[in-house]
């Protein structure tokens, strides 16, 4: 599960930071029309980062729609990201298994 973790991990963080520069792109049509795709594509990977987690952690419902939440909106897939990893190494998850 340690390895799914670190994916995970590094997406929402990739994700984030695209989705600043998607906000902050706004205004610069053709900086939004180059990052904005771009950020779509590694969210679909973020996603399916996300999806192997949540397998792994047997994550509910609301756990998982958390995190797809999370690429929607700036700053909260750090915050998520932070909440997740806190939330595994506290319930031990991440010791008990070798992946």
């Amino acid at each position: 599960m340690r390895g799914a973790l670190i994916r995970y991990r590094i997406m929402a963080w990739i994700v984030g930071v695209g989705l600043i520069l998607v906000f902050v792109g706004i205004p610069f049509p053709t900086f939004e029309r180059i990052i904005g795709p771009i950020h779509g594509t590694l969210y679909i990977v973020y996603l399916v980062a996300g999806a192997d987690l949540a397998r792994r952690a047997h994550w509910t419902l609301g756990r998982m729609a958390m995190v797809v939440l999370a690429g929607f909106v700036p700053f909260v897939a750090f915050i998520v990201e932070r909440k997740v990893t806190h939330q595994l190494e506290q319930s031990g998850a991440l010791d008990a298994s070798p992946s």
